[in-house]
């Protein structure tokens, strides 16, 4: 079931960061570029601040000056007009400097992050005569004729687990090892923000993936440690259901006394300390 309140893009900017940690300060990550002065956004574009600079995540590999990355939820799909907008995006990314050519398009790469191989996105790439090939696991490169700039498609599923935990975490189909892998990754970071970048992705994972909670309050191997770094998110969890359930059964009532949408939205609004725009999901 689609969840629109999954806030699957911020956690996958998040994994990312993760991801290319180690070559931080090379790197300049710039979260829903915009591409002009209407809604039109590349999820994450990836500046590298020196272009002879090597990363040592496989992701970043093909990475040149820029790189625009175009991340699809498991509930996206991912087919050939999607493979044309993100090099539309990468057009129009190369079109926007501020001088004639500043951006060259050797420059520029494309990556489409899936947790699932497009089967059918494949086929018509090999219908076509496109080549393809893996240089890592679930990372493959498009070498030819159909895309205008360097590109990738990356299946998160198929992705080793070492060096990759982050970005493989954005799944709905965990199962306790990679849950446990995650937990043990997120208690060896130091850094605040980094424990901050997360924090977003363990909300999503336990969110998605939710009959692994009581499994892991269960779990006997669990040290007290990792328990301790997830208890305080699955609480978090709980309290909103527990809210969310109590609001939808106001509204109910509410609505049965025949009050008006806008009365009872001023009225949850000073209730339950909500927005104007959470407010309205309930009406």
């Amino acid at each position: 079931m689609r969840d629109t309140d999954i806030q699957w893009h911020p956690a996958f900017v998040s994994a990312m960061e993760l991801e290319l940690k180690k070559d931080k300060n090379k790197l300049e990550f710039q979260r829903e570029y915009n591409l002009n002065t209407k809604p039109l956004q590349i999820d994450l574009l990836v500046i590298k601040k020196d272009n002879v600079a090597t990363l040592s995540n496989e992701i970043g590999k093909i990475f040149k000056g820029y790189n625009i990355i175009e991340y699809k939820s498991p509930d996206d799909s991912l087919n050939i007009d999607i493979f044309y907008k993100t090099q539309a995006y990468a057009g129009l990314y190369k079109a926007a400097g501020k001088t004639v050519n500043e951006r060259e398009a050797e420059d520029i790469t494309v990556s489409i992050i899936r947790e699932s191989k497009p089967i059918e996105l494949f086929k018509l790439l090999k219908s076509k005569n496109v080549q393809m090939t893996m240089p890592y696991k679930g990372i493959y490169y498009i070498n030819n004729g159909i895309a205008i700039f360097p590109t990738q498609i990356i299946v998160t599923k198929e992705l080793s687990d070492e060096g990759h935990t982050w970005i493989k975490s954005l799944s709905n189909k965990m199962q306790m090892p990679d849950m446990k892998r995650l937990l043990t990754e997120t208690a060896k970071l130091k850094s605040d923000y980094e424990k901050e970048l997360a924090d977003s992705i363990l909300e999503v994972a336990l969110k998605v993936n939710s009959m692994l909670v009581e499994k892991l309050r269960g779990d006997g191997d669990m040290s007290g440690a990792l328990l301790e770094l997830v208890e305080p998110l699955i609480l978090e969890r709980e309290e909103k259901a527990e809210q969310k359930g109590a609001i939808k059964g106001a509204v109910n009532a509410l609505h049965n006394f025949g009050i008006s949408n806008e009365d009872i939205k001023a009225d949850i609004m000073k209730s339950y300390n909500l927005s104007e725009e959470e407010a309205e999901k309930y009406l």
